[in-house]
């Protein structure tokens, strides 16, 4: 998914102003933060490479699972929407007003032409002034692509009208390919999914509780993915040799039995801790 960066809130909080446009600048660089993880790949990636022809509306899935934790009708924002891909889903089950916020022009302009209110650029605290509250903000496999998610975090939940909620989404680290992959002393970057080049911070379900408990927020409930299209059930030759319908329903078996081994993303309803 797409990457945010922060301008300083007007809490006075000491947050980061932009650290993935500082650190290309500081190389002479301001293309797209994916241009920045090729080398771990020996190739480019595909800014629109999580973009979907078909929305999922699977409540095993992350879109689906998302959408069960935004209130009904509400006003949504969607933080590093992509290609919308997410906020279709939400608008669709959910009924709701959905806003995202897209730097990368390719997954914005893709998103805008499947009918998502899009704002170009990064989300920064000048928007509070222009958007509004907001019932739900989301957080869809975002914040693992940041050294420092915290700012973004607080940023984005500055947004929240009263009650309301943010719904985050990170790669469960513990997943069992990444087990089996370092058992066997292998830790191989990916186009996408959990191994995804770009990601830079790792996260298993007791350690991204605890960040976003540390962080002043009250963690409402945790659900895991099926993680049915993850790129390790295409390549292993065990998973690959079983048709498509019994494969799909023995990730969802084994991801609803043992959810912290076989579950592919973490998704976690949380609400401002109250002062």
């Amino acid at each position: 998914m797409a990457r945010l960066s922060t301008t300083p809130a007007d809490t006075g909080q000491s947050l980061l102003a932009d650290p993935m446009r500082t650190s290309a600048l500081s190389h002479g660089r301001s293309d797209s933060p994916d241009a920045n993880a090729w080398a771990f790949l020996s190739k480019p990636l595909n800014p629109l490479r999580y973009a979907s022809a078909n929305i999922n509306t699977d409540p095993r899935e992350a879109s689906g699972l998302i959408a069960e934790f935004v209130p009904m009708e509400g006003r949504v924002l969607d933080v590093g929407c992509g290609a919308g891909d997410v906020a279709l889903v939400v608008q669709q089950l959910r009924r709701a007003r959905v806003v995202g916020v897209e730097p990368d022009p390719e997954r914005a302009s893709l998103a805008k032409s499947r009918g998502i209110e899009v704002v170009d650029g990064y989300l920064t605290s000048e928007l509070a002034a222009t958007l509004g509250r907001f019932d739900a903000v989301i957080f869809a496999d975002v914040l693992e692509h940041l050294a420092d998610p915290l700012p973004l975090l607080r940023l984005g939940c500055s947004f929240l009208a009263s009650g309301g909620v943010a719904v985050i989404s990170v790669p469960n680290v513990a997943h069992w390919s990444v087990r089996w992959a370092l058992l066997r002393g292998r830790f191989d970057y990916d186009e996408f999914g959990i191994m995804d080049a770009t990601h830079l911070r790792w996260f298993t379900a007791d350690s991204i509780l605890r960040w976003l408990r540390n962080t002043g927020l009250d963690v409402q409930a945790i659900r895991q993915t099926a993680g049915a299209n993850l790129p390790v059930y295409d390549r292993s030759w065990l998973w690959h040799s079983l048709n498509e319908y019994r494969r799909v329903w023995m990730i969802r078996l084994l991801a609803k039995r043992w959810p912290l081994l076989f579950g592919g993303q973490h998704v976690i309803c949380a609400t401002p801790r109250a002062r």
